[in-house]
């Protein structure tokens, strides 16, 4: 396996989309990166560059729009979807306003699905630009992609935990609960430059595992072992990470992350977090591993002193307890 100067460890995963003897090796190695770093970036992923560059290069029309255009996708408008258009300083981390503006997207449902009717948060129709029609497509394909490889990657990590590879699949992400974000984190003003203000504050994220595509501009730091390194932009790679579920699931043997964005490349700054998360009515139980007899209390560690292994109950609950922090104006909306 590669390994980038920044400690990061580069893995190529295509072995995993068949039943070759490498298979297990490469489990293995992401089991080794979430032990240690709890990142990692996976070349040989199978998603299509010309998707990627079709849903960048349309990304970037959108974000170029004055805001007017913008705002008339706003996500107060999807009520307990939780999809939409938010402006910079809409969406906080820590409390703190974010130096980045954003479109949340979901699985795409209409009125008629039973989620919808019985008024599940976090689920519904997308709202998509008016004067964009191309932009739904480019999104929803992409996000298809996203989601099998989503799977493919659920079992290298079961694999890494000794477990039957279809172990998630079977017990909380069969149907997952898939979110995904285009962030756009403009060239800050000099003011922020100078107070470091950040583009996303320090935090981690909530679910199981995030795949993440960065555009050529950088600026994503990982806190590795206590220590912040930066975790660059790798032509045509993702940057995966482990969430807080994962983190409880495995009673703290593979860690959520902090992670944190400053834009000092000065230009714009695209970046696409994509969210594989248990169900949403899946009940977060910590698996019975030979290897971590009890759940670590690592609460004096985390960025929010509070530790995931206290926590009982399912992943929407988990979730929504955490969308009031983030968008305090929405909150009556999607509870």
């Amino acid at each position: 396996m590669q390994q980038p100067s920044n400690r990061v460890p580069i893995i190529d995963i295509s072995p995993l989309f068949t039943a070759s003897e490498e298979r297990q090796g490469v489990a293995d190695a992401i089991g080794q990166a979430c032990r240690t770093h709890g990142f990692f970036y996976i070349i040989g992923h199978g998603v299509s560059e010309e998707l990627q560059a079709r849903l960048e290069a349309q990304s970037k029309a959108f974000f170029a729009q004055d805001l007017a255009v913008k705002n008339q996708i706003p996500m107060a408008s999807a009520g307990k979807a939780w999809r939409g258009f938010f402006p910079v300083g809409g969406e906080l981390t820590s409390g703190k306003p974010d130096i980045k503006e954003g479109l949340y997207f979901g699985i795409e449902l209409d009125e008629e699905d039973p989620r919808v009717k019985a008024g599940l948060p976090l689920h519904g129709p997308n709202l998509f630009p008016a004067n964009m029609p191309e932009f739904r497509q480019t999104v929803l394909a992409y996000m298809e992609q996203l989601t099998r490889l989503g799977h493919v990657l659920m079992q290298g990590i079961s694999l890494s935990l000794g477990l039957d590879k279809d172990f998630f699949a079977h017990n909380y992400t069969g149907e997952p609960l898939t979110l995904f974000r285009i962030f756009n984190y403009p060239d800050p003003p000099d003011h922020a430059k100078e107070q470091k203000l950040w583009g996303v504050g320090e935090h981690t994220d909530y679910g199981v595992l995030t795949i993440l595509k960065q555009d050529d501009a950088g600026g994503l730091q990982v806190k590795s072992q206590s220590e912040w390194i930066e975790a660059p932009p790798v032509p045509n790679s993702f940057v995966c990470n482990i969430g807080d579920m994962l983190d409880r699931l495995t009673k703290g043997l593979y860690k959520s992350t902090p992670h944190r964005v400053l834009n000092s490349s000065q230009k714009d700054r695209l970046s696409f977090p994509f969210f594989f998360d248990p169900n949403f009515e899946a009940e977060i139980k910590p698996i019975d591993l030979s290897q971590v007899p009890f759940p670590i209390d690592d609460s004096a560690e985390r960025w929010d002193g509070t530790s995931v292994h206290s926590f009982e109950g399912t992943y929407g609950d988990y979730i929504l307890g955490k969308v009031a922090k983030v968008f305090p104006d929405l909150e009556k909306k999607v509870l």
